[in-house]
């Protein structure tokens, strides 16, 4: 998953709450195993406790704390290990990643590490270069 999927799942306002929440049941459903990394719960919870006037959802720890167990009641979290480093060193390198996608780099490096192919998110274009991965839109996901 990419962090704007749990961003997304969470804030029940977004229009895109229900696309990303129907993707999460349907695959569900049909048996896939939906993971995420301990990098997306930091992601999100900067997010989710940034002021909302900050692009943020402005949420206090508290909340935070409530909604990332529900996540990880939700997602298999894998671990990070050591093999991610060198990963996303190799990545950046290759693709010539800078700023700030050097952090979608370190999610497709997890994502090798750990040997899964498919991510879900609603930034396809954030993830085009990295061909060792495929990026599926949730909208796609529910359409087909």
């Amino acid at each position: 998953m990419d962090t704007n999927i749990l961003l997304r799942l969470v804030q029940q306002n977004n229009p895109l709450h229900s696309d990303a929440l129907n993707a999460v049941v349907l695959l569900k459903k049909k048996g896939e195993v939906l993971c995420i990394i301990p990098q997306n719960l930091i992601e999100f919870w900067a997010v989710a406790t940034r002021p909302i006037n900050s692009n943020g959802l402005g949420l206090s720890t508290e909340q935070v704390l409530q909604e990332t167990q529900k996540l990880k009641n939700i997602f298999v979290l894998y671990p990070d290990i050591p093999a991610i480093f060198s990963e996303w060193e190799r990545l950046v390198i290759k693709h010539q990643v800078m700023g700030k996608q050097v952090h979608d780099a370190r999610l497709v490096a997890a994502m090798l590490s750990h040997k899964i192919t498919h991510l879900l998110t609603f930034n396809i274009d954030d993830f085009k270069r990295f061909s060792e991965i495929i990026a599926i839109d949730p909208r796609n996901v529910v359409s087909s």
